[in-house]
């Protein structure tokens, strides 16, 4: 029986999913970080130095573990499309998505016909979702995940027209991208009245839809207050920031301020 995607199904079910970004383009790490207790790691193809070759690799390192394998394509393409979900990937996140047709394109690109333009092929997909071919191609369908993110004004302005295309299971925001879309400096936390709206508009929006909302958050305590709010598909750093930040407060513990003391060692 092909393994069925509980993000997905979870997220269909008013639960919150939290899992975290994958940028050091490392199978290594992703195996570790596959069984550190997130519900989803997502391989980020849009800003790392990952080609489809090692995506293949932690996309079977996450699956393998029971984990669910997603990746934020470089792109809203069929081309990027294809090729993520054939090398096994679980679901997809689309950046910068910010119209109707935007959005409709990468569900299409997601969906096998009738419902969709995706076409047949590949071979590790089936093997991620621990199923023959297939099966995989009789079901995917219904099992692949598909998130569109507004991290742009323009996708703010018309957002209720976005989430209202058939097929989208959650948006995402990017905080940086949508405060640069702005005109204002990118971080990911602000009280910034606009940026705030914006949020609200999304979030809104996102339950009207019925679509889980989503957004990036740089730590715990900004996750609990996120999933306060409404917020479910929740992603905590990444990999990469989870290690300089333990690393930085281990060098601080030690030496305070001055992390050149290590050069004595």
């Amino acid at each position: 029986m092909m393994r069925k995607n509980l993000v997905k199904s979870a997220l269909a079910a008013g639960k919150a999913q939290v899992g975290t970004w994958l940028s050091l383009s490392s199978p290594t790490a992703a195996r570790f970080m596959a069984r550190s207790g997130f519900h989803w790691l997502t391989l980020d193809m849009e800003h790392s130095s990952a080609g489809w070759e090692t995506a293949s690799q932690i996309f079977g390192a996450v699956a393998d573990a029971g984990n669910t394998p997603l990746i934020r394509v470089p792109s809203i393409s069929h081309e990027n499309a294809k090729r993520a979900l054939d090398l096994g990937a679980h679901g997809i996140v689309f950046p910068m998505c910010n119209s109707v047709e935007q959005a409709q394109l990468a569900v299409s690109a997601c969906l096998y016909p009738p419902a969709g333009t995706r076409s047949v092929g590949g071979s590790s997909h089936a093997l991620n979702f621990g199923c023959k071919a297939a099966e995989y191609y009789q079901h995917a369908n219904e099992e692949i995940l598909i998130v569109v993110q507004a991290e742009h004004i323009d996708a703010v302005h018309c957002i209720d027209e976005i989430l209202a295309v058939p097929g989208i299971d959650a948006v995402f925001v990017g905080p940086n991208d949508l405060l640069a879309s702005m005109g204002k400096t990118p971080q990911m936390e602000t009280d910034d009245p606009e940026f705030v709206e914006a949020l609200r508009r999304i979030r809104v929006a996102a339950v009207n839809a019925g679509v889980a909302p989503g957004i990036h958050v740089a730590d715990a305590a900004a996750a609990a207050r996120r999933l306060e709010e409404g917020w479910r598909f929740i992603a905590i750093s990444s990999e990469l920031g989870f290690m300089n930040s333990a690393a930085s407060q281990t060098v601080s513990q030690l030496f305070g301020n001055s992390a050149g003391e290590l050069s004595r060692y």
